[in-house]
């Protein structure tokens, strides 16, 4: 299904501020624990099924959802590490290849590192150059291949790159957080050489 501009650019930024509130503290998700019994099991159930069903936010809903989340301690944080010079570099990267995730256009890579920065919470990934700028090229956690038999995971041809190795990257998204030195590059398509070496599978939920 087609999105139109707006619909991006709100994702966009909804992507972007879930990554930071996921990984400024370093965590990938901290739940607290609940008790129910099986009278408040049946309510979270609704409650549950009510939420699946609702509306997308509007414009206006997201651009509550903004202010609100800016006025955190989270959000002032954010924006000021953004004004910092470490984060103006992030977002000097960003800027480089904007249009070409927007489009989902290639763009020539070279491998630098096979691992990523120290305490990364990010699953599988490789540090890659673009335009003279250094990325981090995150693929997530690691899912079993589909073909059970053989018992091969998705990134194992990824696992075969080399530092120097010269890749075609094509992304949907690209995000920052306060955590990390460089902007964060979604790996949705690799190819090395021609041929293709990753194509993300598309969840069963479509997303």
């Amino acid at each position: 299904m087609l999105l139109n501009k707006a619909t991006k650019n709100t994702k966009k930024i909804i992507y972007v501020l879930i990554i930071s509130l996921v990984v400024i503290g370093g965590l990938v998700f901290n739940f607290a624990p609940f008790t129910f019994g099986s009278g408040a099991n049946r309510e979270m159930k609704n409650e549950t099924t009510e939420k699946s069903i609702q509306k997308p936010l509007t414009a206006a809903e997201s651009d509550a959802v903004l202010k609100k989340w800016e006025a955190s301690p989270d959000g002032i944080m954010f924006k000021e590490w953004e004004a910092s010079p470490a984060g103006k570099k992030v977002q000097a990267g960003i800027a480089k290849i904007s249009k070409s995730v927007s489009d989902f256009t290639n763009m020539e890579g070279v491998v630098t590192s096979l691992s990523l920065p120290p305490d990364s919470k990010l699953g599988f990934g490789v540090m890659v150059r673009i335009l003279d700028e250094d990325y981090i090229l995150s693929f997530g956690i690691e899912q079993p291949g589909q073909n059970i038999l053989n018992f091969k995971s998705e990134f194992e041809q990824l696992r075969n790159l080399k530092v120097g190795d010269k890749i075609i990257i094509k992304s949907h998204s690209i995000s920052k957080a306060p955590k990390y030195s460089y902007p964060i590059i979604s790996g949705d398509y690799v190819e090395r050489d021609g041929k293709i070496i990753y194509k993300r599978t598309p969840r069963k939920d479509g997303c």
